[in-house]
């Protein structure tokens, strides 16, 4: 039997003992709060802010997304150091700026590699500019200067002094049957170029090339054509095609027979805008639309 003193000193040591131990737990506690890195409120509000912002879709970061693109940043040093000025005036490159403004990004198609090409690419930031040139040794040194711009060497066979033979053909059946332009019967078609440019859904197609001031260049005959077919083939939706220079008689006739005066929106200056529908989409379109006024 333990006696009363000896009650009391257990007690006691119970007691210090726990003291000793809460003593430990509140001092290691403070020590990891210490050690800790400090919260500022600069930290805090960086935090909420880009909680609050929306964030876009593969941006990592609000700063990496803000950040100029590349191509853009090429475009403005090109443009600000250079003294050569894009082939189109500023009223005619609105034309296409405006729809680009809507559509961007998208597919977008040019046929011709120029001192216009980076601003062409920066206007569809984001989306595909192609281009297509038939001078290579042109590509290599735009591609040299601008390696973000991304551009295929193509052949034609076609020559100006044969467009009034090519119209002709043109106005064919097989010239108005819708297909791929690899399958088409038509000599006016496009057959051998890669085949991204066929397999790809346009959204915009820009025909500034390829040469057609002289009689032995190869004209924009095939190119307009295969404009029309390959906006009548997409399998739904519609596309913009823009022609430069319809001051000269092939790109005017070209594109108001192929691409089709009912199909143009607008013209300012030397270039044309068409909205060329999907003919896949609605079986019996007419390859042109019906001019009302022509059946009165």
């Amino acid at each position: 039997m333990r006696t009363k003193s000896q009650s009391s000193v257990n007690l006691k040591v119970i007691f210090t003992c726990c003291s000793i131990l809460i003593f430990l737990v509140i001092f290691f506690a403070r020590s990891n709060i210490s050690s800790s890195k400090p919260i500022s409120t600069t930290n805090l509000s960086q935090e909420k802010e880009e909680q609050t912002q929306p964030k876009v879709e593969g941006c990592p970061t609000t700063q990496q997304c803000t950040k100029m693109p590349i191509s853009l940043s090429d475009a403005l040093v090109h443009y600000a150091t250079s003294n050569v000025t894009p082939q189109q005036t500023f009223d005619e490159i609105s034309v296409s700026k405006r729809v680009l403004d809507k559509k961007s990004p998208c597919n977008f198609l040019v046929f011709g590699l120029g001192h216009d090409s980076p601003m062409w690419a920066s206007l569809n930031h984001g989306g595909r500019t192609l281009f297509i040139e038939e001078d290579k040794a042109w590509i290599e040194i735009v591609t040299k200067k601008f390696p973000n711009l991304e551009a295929y060497h193509v052949v034609y066979d076609t020559k100006v002094k044969h467009s009034d033979k090519l119209m002709e053909l043109g106005r064919s059946e097989e010239c108005r049957s819708v297909t791929d332009p690899r399958n088409s019967k038509c000599e006016l078609a496009l057959k051998d170029f890669p085949a991204d440019f066929y397999e790809t859904k346009w959204d915009l197609i820009m025909v500034d090339a390829p040469t057609g001031y002289h009689e032995e260049a190869p004209g924009r005959m095939s190119a307009i054509y295969t404009a029309g077919l390959l906006a009548r083939n997409r399998e739904d939706g519609e596309t913009d095609v823009f022609v430069h220079d319809v001051n000269r008689p092939v790109e005017d006739e070209f594109s108001a027979t192929f691409l089709c005066k009912g199909y143009m929106r607008e013209q300012n200056g030397r270039l044309r805008h068409f909205t060329i529908p999907s003919h896949r989409a609605r079986a019996g379109r007419p390859f042109c639309p019906v001019d009302v006024n022509r059946r009165r």
